[in-house]
Protein backbone atom coordinates (compact mmCIF):
# COMPACT_ATOMS: atom_id res chain seq x y z
CA UNK A 1 0.00 0.00 0.00
CA UNK A 2 1.37 3.21 -1.22
CA UNK A 3 0.24 6.64 0.39
CA UNK A 4 0.13 9.29 -1.36
CA UNK A 5 -0.06 13.30 -0.14
CA UNK A 6 0.04 16.21 -2.59
CA UNK A 7 0.89 19.83 -1.57
CA UNK A 8 2.23 23.20 -3.28
CA UNK A 9 -1.29 24.15 -4.52
CA UNK A 10 -2.82 27.51 -4.36
CA UNK A 11 -3.87 30.46 -5.87
CA UNK A 12 -1.44 32.08 -8.44
CA UNK A 13 -2.16 34.78 -11.34
CA UNK A 14 -2.16 34.03 -14.69
CA UNK A 15 1.61 33.74 -16.21
CA UNK A 16 2.54 32.73 -12.96
CA UNK A 17 4.53 29.26 -11.96
CA UNK A 18 3.70 26.54 -8.54
CA UNK A 19 5.69 23.75 -7.84
CA UNK A 20 3.72 20.74 -6.41
CA UNK A 21 4.80 18.28 -4.26
CA UNK A 22 3.74 14.52 -3.50
CA UNK A 23 5.37 12.53 -1.12
CA UNK A 24 4.60 8.87 -0.41
CA UNK A 25 4.84 6.76 2.41
CA UNK A 26 4.34 3.47 4.01
CA UNK A 27 6.29 1.98 0.21
CA UNK A 28 9.32 3.38 -1.43
CA UNK A 29 8.10 4.57 -4.66
CA UNK A 30 11.28 3.75 -6.93
CA UNK A 31 9.37 0.60 -8.25
CA UNK A 32 6.50 2.57 -9.15
CA UNK A 33 5.86 4.89 -12.46
CA UNK A 34 4.38 8.20 -11.03
CA UNK A 35 1.69 10.53 -12.91
CA UNK A 36 -0.62 13.71 -11.87
CA UNK A 37 -4.12 13.91 -13.18
CA UNK A 38 -6.23 16.91 -12.78
CA UNK A 39 -9.80 17.71 -12.66
CA UNK A 40 -12.03 20.95 -12.99
CA UNK A 41 -15.38 21.47 -11.58
CA UNK A 42 -17.63 19.26 -13.80
CA UNK A 43 -15.41 17.92 -16.37
CA UNK A 44 -13.82 14.50 -15.51
CA UNK A 45 -9.89 14.10 -14.34
CA UNK A 46 -7.60 14.34 -17.23
CA UNK A 47 -4.07 12.98 -17.38
CA UNK A 48 -1.23 15.34 -16.67
CA UNK A 49 2.27 13.78 -16.86
CA UNK A 50 3.90 10.47 -16.28
CA UNK A 51 7.24 10.03 -14.77
CA UNK A 52 8.96 6.27 -15.34
CA UNK A 53 10.80 4.19 -11.80
CA UNK A 54 13.84 5.74 -12.97
CA UNK A 55 12.61 8.89 -14.17
CA UNK A 56 14.16 8.49 -17.87
CA UNK A 57 11.22 8.52 -19.68
CA UNK A 58 7.97 11.24 -19.19
CA UNK A 59 4.91 11.67 -21.08
CA UNK A 60 2.66 14.80 -20.89
CA UNK A 61 -0.74 16.14 -22.23
CA UNK A 62 -0.45 18.25 -25.30
CA UNK A 63 -2.19 21.32 -23.27
CA UNK A 64 0.72 21.71 -20.58
CA UNK A 65 3.89 20.38 -22.77
CA UNK A 66 6.50 22.55 -22.70
CA UNK A 67 4.67 24.28 -19.34
CA UNK A 68 4.86 21.70 -17.34
CA UNK A 69 8.17 19.56 -16.06
CA UNK A 70 7.73 15.98 -13.93
CA UNK A 71 10.01 14.91 -11.88
CA UNK A 72 11.06 12.52 -9.32
CA UNK A 73 13.41 12.19 -5.90
CA UNK A 74 13.44 8.67 -5.12
CA UNK A 75 15.77 9.56 -2.09
CA UNK A 76 13.20 11.61 -0.53
CA UNK A 77 10.29 9.25 -1.96
CA UNK A 78 8.78 12.51 -3.46
CA UNK A 79 7.47 13.29 -7.00
CA UNK A 80 6.55 17.05 -8.19
CA UNK A 81 5.10 18.89 -11.20
CA UNK A 82 6.71 22.21 -11.79
CA UNK A 83 3.95 24.43 -13.74
CA UNK A 84 4.65 27.61 -15.59
CA UNK A 85 2.81 30.06 -17.61
CA UNK A 86 -0.56 29.11 -16.07
CA UNK A 87 -3.68 30.04 -17.30
CA UNK A 88 -7.08 29.47 -16.48
CA UNK A 89 -7.56 26.43 -17.55
CA UNK A 90 -4.94 24.83 -15.52
CA UNK A 91 -7.59 25.51 -12.70
CA UNK A 92 -8.52 21.88 -11.21
CA UNK A 93 -7.68 19.94 -8.28
CA UNK A 94 -4.78 17.98 -9.10
CA UNK A 95 -3.75 14.55 -8.35
CA UNK A 96 -1.17 12.57 -7.59
CA UNK A 97 -0.84 8.70 -8.64
CA UNK A 98 1.36 5.35 -8.62
CA UNK A 99 1.15 2.61 -11.31
CA UNK A 100 3.25 -0.51 -10.50
CA UNK A 101 4.43 -1.04 -14.12
CA UNK A 102 7.33 0.76 -15.19
CA UNK A 103 5.66 1.30 -18.83
CA UNK A 104 2.17 1.23 -19.86
CA UNK A 105 0.63 1.77 -23.07
CA UNK A 106 -2.37 3.45 -21.32
CA UNK A 107 -0.77 5.79 -19.12
CA UNK A 108 -3.11 8.17 -20.06
CA UNK A 109 -5.88 6.52 -18.47
CA UNK A 110 -6.58 7.37 -14.18
CA UNK A 111 -7.53 3.42 -14.07
CA UNK A 112 -3.84 2.05 -15.14
CA UNK A 113 -2.97 3.32 -12.08
CA UNK A 114 -3.23 2.01 -8.52
CA UNK A 115 -2.96 4.46 -5.72
CA UNK A 116 -4.37 8.43 -5.74
CA UNK A 117 -3.45 10.70 -3.11
CA UNK A 118 -6.18 13.32 -2.13
CA UNK A 119 -5.52 15.91 -4.30
CA UNK A 120 -4.61 19.86 -4.05
CA UNK A 121 -6.50 23.10 -5.22
CA UNK A 122 -4.39 25.01 -8.41
CA UNK A 123 -6.00 27.99 -8.95
CA UNK A 124 -5.53 30.63 -11.52
CA UNK A 125 -7.06 33.77 -12.23
CA UNK A 126 -7.23 35.87 -14.76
Amino acid sequence: QVQLVESGGGLVQAGGSLRLSCEASRRAISRYSMGWFRQAPGKEREFVARISWSGGNTYYADSVKGRFTISRDNAKNTVYLQMNNLNAEDTAVYYCAADRADYSSTYYYSSSYDYWGQGTQVTVSS
